[in-house]
């Protein structure tokens, strides 16, 4: 049991932060508030007076620990090259827990990650949620199987071009074979019921389709470009599947749609050079002005592309641009929590969920902010 006193608690539920106490046990939150003592002699006591204390920062998009940090192609685990359609991998079968893009980004309070391969593939694959801080991927896990990445756009088109995927209409038409084939699937599944003899022949594609027809889990759609974006909408809609939508470089120019679509959006990453010609119009306005308009908004980094360990330093330059800080500190705490379907254990502190909690002296979205502390699952992590 611990006991954290006098914290200025940033709690990502509302606005205006308070000086109070938290309680953990069992690597949870069990209370919190300005007036809450502990009548345990045993409980260890963390004093936080002068510091500010908020949840745990989590990143909705990004490839750590597939992609690791200064191993060339040889820690490149992110896609495969043989075929552009992949359901059947999973994130958790490649995750490096000792990437060291990982272990910095949760000394800088980065305590969860949604990982998984693409984009190149037109379906890469699931990604993962998973704690920043391990030895073995099965005990980061938050949720093994978040949701199914695709990809549209340049990438594909670049990527697998030798193998036909030389246009969108050729991308998206290769997504809507393997979601048809799925439903076709599930109907043959449906219909033997417990008639093994009546089974379709196991598809391990299909297997991992399943999820994404039956709603359970949505498609994580890379889509820079506007078009793109309203494509990758468009097939969710025919196949009545859920959809995040990740980048969203041109979502200033399409507000009112994105609004109205009321999709979750992973907007990032910004802290990069416009590398391809989709990301032409990124900006540091748009998380801000998104949000105003009511979108649901993340920020990512999509590491290792940009660091991971700087999520926060990304919001920080977000409210630079314009962004409410409120707002900004949502981007990189419940928003994502919720984006990846995991608000239920982290994004805010709040009795009842994981303790995964930043110790900081001034502002983690300034450049002068300082980390002193991170607990993850309740335990301050160690260099050791």
């Amino acid at each position: 049991m611990i006991f954290i006193k006098n914290g200025i608690i940033h709690d990502a539920i509302h606005r205006d932060p308070f000086v109070g106490n938290i309680l953990i046990e069992n690597g949870r939150i069990s209370a919190l508030g300005p007036e809450l003592k502990t009548n345990d002699d045993g409980a260890e006591v963390y004093d936080a007076d002068g510091f500010h204390i908020y949840p745990g920062f989590i990143d909705a998009h990004c490839h750590a620990g597939l992609s690791v940090a200064g191993a060339a192609s040889a820690g490149k685990d992110v896609n495969e090259s043989n075929d552009p359609l992949t359901p059947q991998l999973r994130a958790i079968d490649g995750i490096d827990p000792f990437d060291k893009n990982l272990r910095k980004a949760a000394f800088a309070g980065v305590t969860c990650v949604a990982t998984g391969p693409g984009s190149a593939n037109c379906i890469g694959g699931t990604f993962a949620a998973i704690k920043t801080y391990g030895k073995r991927v099965d005990n980061m896990v938050v949720d093994p199987c978040i949701a199914m990445k695709c990809a549209f756009g340049e990438n594909p088109k670049s990527f697998y071009q030798s193998k036909a995927v030389s246009s969108r209409m050729t991308n998206a038409a290769l997504i809507r074979t393997m979601l048809k084939k799925t439903q076709i699937y599930k109907e043959k599944l449906d219909q033997a019921g417990e008639d093994s003899s009546k089974r379709p022949a196991y598809d391990e594609k299909c297997e991992a389709m399943l999820p994404v027809i039956e709603r359970k889990i949505p498609l994580k759609a890379h889509a820079h470009q506007a078009n793109d974006i309203f494509t990758a909408l468009r097939i969710a809609k025919e196949f009545n599947v859920r959809i995040t939508l990740e980048h969203v470089t041109d979502g200033l120019l399409i507000i009112d749609e994105l609004k109205d679509e009321e999709v979750p959006l992973a907007l990032g990453p910004y802290f990069a050079s416009m590398s391809k010609i989709e990301c032409r119009n990124a900006s540091w306005e748009a998380p801000g002005i998104l949000s105003k308009a009511g979108c649901h908004v993340c920020i990512i980094s999509d590491s290792p592309v940009t660091p991971l360990e700087e999520l926060p330093l990304y919001a920080g330059k977000a409210i630079k641009a314009g962004m409410d800080s409120f707002e900004a500190l949502k981007a990189i705490t419940i928003n994502p929590a919720e984006h990846i379907g995991a608000e239920d254990r982290i994004g805010s502190i709040k009795a009842g969920k994981d303790a995964d909690l930043v110790i900081c002296k001034g502002s983690p979205f300034d450049l002068y902010g300082v980390i002193k502390d991170v607990f993850i699952n309740g335990k301050i992590i160690t260099r050791s």
